[in-house]
């Protein structure tokens, strides 16, 4: 349909949304145009309140968390807000949705100990793969940046001298992240073994040994196969590594609203999930120190 294609043309251009982005509105809105087709015998641009209402009621009794039904719901609104804007709709049928409720769950992360096992206990093979692989674990809890923002680091994008890095996130937003004094050596030293090695100029940080700029599945599988070695938490996707990186900055005193500019968080809120894990610590703190308690 060519209003969606223009939509979907609209985030990439003009919004400048990610691809994994704009592919999750194109999947939500597909999902939503066949289920029309199917039981209403009608395209997206004729959908009502009603039908789009009862889509969502689908999905969450398919087995959608509350959390991606809000998700779908948000690329709902903006695709007709957007629908409306060129004329190809009247009436907004989604001025009166609301969101699921969701439980703010408390983020998991790896403890201090844990991490410190990971890095400096763990052994990893001595060669190109080894280095590098311990060196993506360094990146991520040094600096707390996304699994798309690490495989897409250029070499350029690291300031030695000022030791910062420069990283793009989500919409294509910049932001200047500080280097530790240690992660810089690694990089020095990797950037060593890396030259050394015969393969094409690449201007990526990190490459297979082939020379070609890392998957995102085969980074994913890395570090959860690492992190398991040291920790028993259920989950230990890359992303793990992004919420230890600011719990334990918050408990080391960091300021809320200076972790919220490191983690490229677009409000306040995003951040503030992180505070449930210090007030946790409190509680701990108090129930071990307390006479009464």
């Amino acid at each position: 349909m060519a209003l969606t294609k223009n939509f979907l043309d609209y985030l990439a251009l003009e919004k400048r949304y990610s691809l994994h982005t704009v592919k999750a509105y194109k999947a939500d809105l597909t999902l939503l145009s066949d289920y029309l087709d199917e039981i209403y015998s009608t395209s997206i641009d004729k959908a009502n309140h009603s039908m789009i209402r009862s889509w969502l009621v689908n999905e969450l009794n398919r087995g959608n968390t509350p959390r991606t039904v809000n998700r779908k719901i948000t690329t709902l609104k903006s695709f007709f807000k957007f629908a409306q804007k060129e004329g190809a709709v009247k009436i907004n049928p989604t001025l009166r949705l609301k969101s699921a409720k969701t439980s703010k769950g408390i983020p998991s992360f790896v403890t201090v100990d844990e991490m410190n096992k990971l890095l400096d206990e763990k052994e990893f093979s001595d060669d190109y793969e080894g280095k590098r692989d311990r060196l993506i674990v360094e990146i991520f809890y040094s600096t707390g940046i996304r699994l798309s923002e690490l495989i897409n680091i250029k070499i350029k994008d690291i300031d030695f001298s000022k030791k910062q890095l420069k990283v793009l996130g989500k919409r294509n937003k910049e932001r200047i992240i500080p280097l530790t004094q240690e992660l810089i050596t690694s990089l020095e030293k990797f950037l060593e073994i890396r030259n050394s090695m015969k393969i094409k100029f690449n201007s990526y940080l990190l490459l297979t040994e082939k020379g070609r700029k890392l998957n995102p599945s085969l980074v994913y599988k890395t570090m959860n196969k690492l992190i398991s070695s040291v920790t028993s938490l259920k989950k230990t996707s890359p992303h793990i590594l992004r919420h230890t990186f600011a719990t334990h900055m918050l408990n080391s005193g960091a300021d809320l609203n200076i972790i919220k500019e490191l983690l490229g968080h677009a409000s306040l809120s995003a951040t503030e999930v992180y505070t449930h894990n210090s007030i946790e610590k409190l509680k701990k703190v108090f129930n071990n120190a307390h006479p009464r308690a």
